[in-house]
């Protein structure tokens, strides 16, 4: 009996001082929705009960090798144990009854987490590669997604080529986007303050660029950013470069051209390209004019850039832009001097 009350008082020992450790390491980010707090207590919980396995399992076999071991003057053979009906019941029903246990929170909380709140407002979500567009009902878009803190947010979200994920650490839910297939996400933000949307599915070269800022906004600050989005939509609308300054960051397409002279490493900046010499991975040069500028737009594999990759640039534009929209575009690429 005295093996047992010391073995279980280590498990305990053992159990609360690795549960404690791992809390104090702060495994998960800070919790910025009211999601994310009933995500943690189920995770809290798995945690506190890992622990507790962990001793379970390490406590014994530790306390059995150094207390049981063979000593120098021992020359017979240890006890010879058969089997033990009650404690194989107990490690078979007991693990039944925690997996059933979870199966129940498991669901409870997703439920909590899918809960409808019928004011909620929506916006919706254009996955490319490699950029987010976030779409307002207001009639305007942006690459950035503005969230009202303590108001559940709809996201109706699409992908336009491949398989997506949005994910906000912070919010703790992800969520694929499929071709073709409208997902949704609902989010309540809890805290004020700028978070980052990134894609957590592999989903080609640029990848690792395909991120959003997300800013958690008050009441006011959010009403005048709507006011002012929408006033710059209404001006941009009435000529071709602020229309095609709108279609650039309509499509994402800042999310592979840079329009600072930065490389993103995926494809050629616009800053500076309208009428300079372009080099081409096939030894040869052309001027970037409105007709060059234009190619590349509907038909992308025509020339390839020197030292960029084929296949990179989806080839939809074409069909999914009208002549116009092209032509605004290409006004927004000659003004970037």
């Amino acid at each position: 009996m005295r093996h047992y009350v010391i073995a279980g008082v280590l498990v305990i020992v053992l159990a609360v001082a690795t549960y404690a450790g791992l809390m104090a390491v702060h495994l998960m980010p800070a919790q910025a929705s009211a999601q994310a707090v009933t995500i943690d207590n189920l995770w809290n919980l798995e945690l506190a009960v890992i622990s507790f396995l962990f001793a379970l399992i390490m406590v014994p076999l530790l306390y059995s090798l150094f207390v049981f071991r063979r000593r120098k003057d021992e020359k017979g053979e240890g006890e010879h144990i058969e089997g033990n009906t009650t404690l194989e019941i107990t490690w078979t029903v007991v693990p039944l009854i925690l997996v059933l246990v979870f199966a129940y929170l498991g669901t409870y909380t997703l439920g909590e987490v899918l809960a409808v709140d019928p004011n909620a407002m929506e916006v919706d979500v254009i996955a490319r590669q490699w950029a987010w567009q976030f779409d307002y009902p207001q009639g305007f878009s942006s690459k950035e997604l503005h969230l009202l803190v303590n108001h559940q947010v709809v996201l109706n979200m699409k992908s336009l080529d491949v398989l997506h994920d949005f994910y906000v650490p912070q919010f703790r839910i992800k969520q694929d986007i499929l071709p073709g297939e409208i997902t949704t996400y609902r989010i309540t933000p809890t805290m004020i303050g700028d978070f980052t949307a990134e894609c957590a599915q592999l989903c080609g070269t640029g990848h690792t660029y395909m991120t959003a800022t997300v800013i958690v906004q008050s009441q006011s600050d959010y009403d005048a950013w709507i006011k002012a989005q929408e006033a710059a939509a209404a001006a941009a609308a009435q000529t071709p470069l602020g229309r095609g300054q709108q279609l650039v960051a309509q499509n994402g397409c800042t999310g592979c051209h840079s329009v600072d002279g930065s490389s993103t490493g995926i494809a050629p900046t616009w800053k500076g390209l309208y009428q300079s010499q372009v080099k081409l991975n096939n030894g040869t040069a052309v001027t970037a004019d409105a007709a060059y500028l234009t190619e590349s737009i509907v038909s992308p594999s025509a020339k390839i850039v020197a030292g960029f990759q084929d296949n990179v640039m989806p080839k939809t534009f074409g069909t999914a832009l009208t002549q116009s929209q092209i032509s605004d575009i290409v006004t927004y690429i000659e003004s970037l001097k």
